[in-house]
């Protein structure tokens, strides 16, 4: 089986690594623009294979040739938001830029499963969604996994036990309209509600809402690490077929009293890609931060709308 990443920069290289040292899969392609850098990251992978202990081979490209047959692609090509740039620009560039890596690596593998990176993410897996023709359950987004492992992680920082006993659901879209579900959030079992004060709960909800911007304000560039594994694990649970049950950013047309968008919500990963959406039953008050949540995904929907109009987006 084959893993394709698109961007090999920081998160892309992290998350071909990640794929990798799991040893599931016989080759990982990572594919970049920049001549020479995807080659020189594959071959110092490569050569990491006997400390590590994994025999999958690590293949670095310009070109979309070694992709063809893959079984899974994560996209992680974009730009970040610089200084001067107003989010029209960024949603423009990053559109053309999903787009037509997406454009490129579906003629030769039709039947793969995509996993976005690239932000404004909701909106970025719907570019991928329509330039690819695949399937709905074959494009995700993968911000869930991200939101929700730092949240854990600080959790786990607060009440001092392994990140392992954490269980938790975070839905919506990706940043601050993230819909926290403390009351679905456990520790060995034990609500985190029964732990911790409201307070303290709501000061790690809002931290996770800004954790990248956390890192971001700390040196200066967006994560890697994190978002990374994050893939990799979305990336594992297709190619293992092992019904995981993951936070992901899904195509939903009636679930959750969202349509035709792709939002946050919790699915079973096979591998189908997303093989089932989870509907658990939320509250008033969560149903509210929910259609908040879409609603700004929506306005991004029509900003993507009014810029191809205008002929922003090539």
């Amino acid at each position: 089986m084959k893993v394709t990443v698109i961007g090999a920069g920081n998160v892309g290289a992290t998350a071909a690594e990640c794929v990798a040292r799991k040893d599931m899969v016989h080759e990982v392609v990572m594919v970049d623009i920049q001549d020479g850098m995807p080659q020189g990251k594959a071959l110092d992978m490569m050569e990491s294979a006997p400390i590590h202990g994994f025999d999958t081979t690590i293949t670095g490209t310009n070109d979309y040739g070694p992709t063809e047959g893959s079984d899974v692609c994560i996209i992680t090509a974009g730009l970040p938001r610089k200084p001067g740039m107003s989010r029209d620009d960024l949603l423009a560039k990053n559109a053309s830029i999903v787009g037509d890596v997406t454009t490129q690596f579906a003629t030769g593998s039709p039947d793969a499963k995509l996993i976005i990176v690239s932000n404004p993410l909701d909106v970025m897996t719907y570019v991928a969604f329509e330039e690819s023709g695949f399937d709905p359950n074959h494009v995700m987004g993968m911000a869930g996994v991200l939101d929700t492992a730092r949240y854990r992680a600080f959790l786990a920082m607060e009440l001092d036990v392994s990140v392992r006993d954490i269980q938790a659901l975070l839905m919506g879209g990706h940043g601050d309209t993230m819909v926290p579900l403390p009351r679905y959030t456990t520790v060995g079992g034990i609500p985190i509600t029964e732990l911790l004060d409201d307070d303290t709960i709501e000061g790690i909800v809002e931290r996770t809402k800004g954790g990248g911007g956390e890192i971001v304000n700390l040196m200066g560039t967006s994560a890697w690490y994190a978002p990374g594994a994050a893939a990799a694990e979305m990336a594992e649970a297709i190619i293992k077929d092992n019904g995981r049950v993951l936070p992901a950013a899904a195509y939903c047309d009636g679930a959750y009293d969202v349509n035709d968008m792709f939002i946050g919500v919790p699915v079973k990963l096979g591998a189908d890609g997303v093989e089932e959406i989870i509907e658990v039953d939320l509250n008033d008050e969560e149903q509210a931060l929910m259609q908040t949540s879409a609603d700004h995904v929506q306005d991004n929907l029509d900003n993507l709308a009014r810029l191809k109009k205008e002929g922003a987006i090539g």
